[in-house]
């Protein structure tokens, strides 16, 4: 009993400490951030990011700091699993977490992040932030769009809308990505529940390819496999158009897009480096790091093509608090009663 009080009072202590650092905003705040930093050592970092991507922000963090960088690539579901199978244990694991908005709204709510403060807030576009609060933030987004194979769709055929899709010269044409349930969930409550779900059904009963994975959904629509994409991510048919590929893609209103957002965890044991690896990320330098591997950054003082028309960003409480629902009616409408399937 007395370990157990000792512990949970050296716990809170902790999290306090880790509070003062991460709100501090001193006139020698970068100075005391970047010498906490490297005493410490290392930040360990759990993302959904790719390994090759997570080893190029690595070598540019310890170049620019001397502060290594340790990278463990997981699911979004396995992240927040291993967190919480760790604050249990009081084991030693993340100091920073990078996954989707909604994942990260789950962290939130086990109480596993803190509030923090970085100046590079004031570059980040306001729809990275979430509803009151700001204990992890949107750093990088992506975007549904119609793709579309620029051999197999005329210009002046591409739809102008979502009720364009409807036509029945895409009987046979179209494909959906099999896991997008929180694009279908914002769509249909931007439509109106009832409006939206006719739509939706009429969509099925011209029975679109389903396909699994985004940057294979892509692919076919370069190899000519799938004349038009439904909700395709936008960066992903960028970079097969600057390849050369015969592909374009499209946004149609409302369009919305998934933040991926990170954050400081509550309990890190290298406070210093968790916000020093999360400034650098959200800064203009980590930024166009996303930039420069065909991501959509965050911040609207990195330039890009790919944020420029009218947009939303899906609230991550959907996905908690009325996920069930909206998988039980995709899987309906689009799987033949079986689970979505996401990535383990």
């Amino acid at each position: 009993m007395l370990r157990a009080l000792a512990l949970l009072f050296f716990s809170v202590a902790a999290a306090a400490a880790n509070r003062d650092v991460y709100l501090y905003q001193g006139a020698d705040r970068e100075a005391r951030l970047i010498a906490g930093a490297k005493q410490e050592g290392q930040v360990v970092l759990y993302s959904t990011m790719t390994v090759q991507d997570g080893r190029a922000l690595a070598a540019a963090f310890e170049k620019k700091y001397g502060v290594k960088l340790l990278h463990w690539r997981g699911s979004a579901e396995k992240i927040v699993q291993r967190a919480l199978a760790e604050a249990k244990s009081s084991h030693d694991g993340a100091d920073v977490f990078e996954t989707s908005s909604h994942r990260m709204e789950a962290l939130y709510r086990e109480m596993l992040l803190e509030d923090f403060y970085t100046p590079a807030f004031a570059e980040l576009s306001p729809a990275a932030f979430p509803k009151g609060h700001r204990q992890y933030v949107a750093a990088r987004f992506a975007f549904f769009v119609l793709g579309y194979n620029t051999r197999l769709v005329k210009p002046a055929e591409l739809p102008a809308s979502y009720e364009d899709l409807l036509h029945p010269r895409w009987a046979g044409r179209l494909a959906i990505e099999s896991t997008d349930v929180l694009w279908f969930a914002a769509l249909v409550k931007a439509m109106g529940e009832e409006k939206g779900l006719a739509f939706f059904r009429r969509l099925a009963a011209m029975k679109p390819q389903i396909r699994s994975g985004h940057i294979l959904g892509a692919q076919l629509v370069a190899s000519g496999e799938i004349p038009l994409f439904v909700d395709a991510y936008n960066n992903n048919m960028e970079t097969l158009k600057k390849a050369g590929a015969p592909v374009d893609w499209k946004p149609l209103a409302p369009a919305y897009g998934q933040a991926s957002a990170i954050g400081v965890a509550k309990h890190s044991r290298r406070p210093h480096a968790a916000l020093l690896f999360t400034e650098f990320l959200l800064s203009r330098e980590g930024q166009e790091f996303f930039k420069r591997v065909n991501r959509v950054p965050a911040s609207l003082a990195v330039d890009t093509p790919l944020n420029k028309f009218p947009h939303e960003i899906i609230d991550p409480a959907i996905a908690l608090d009325e996920g069930e629902k909206w998988d039980r009616l995709w899987s309906q409408l689009f799987l033949g009663g079986k689970p979505v399937e996401r990535e383990e």
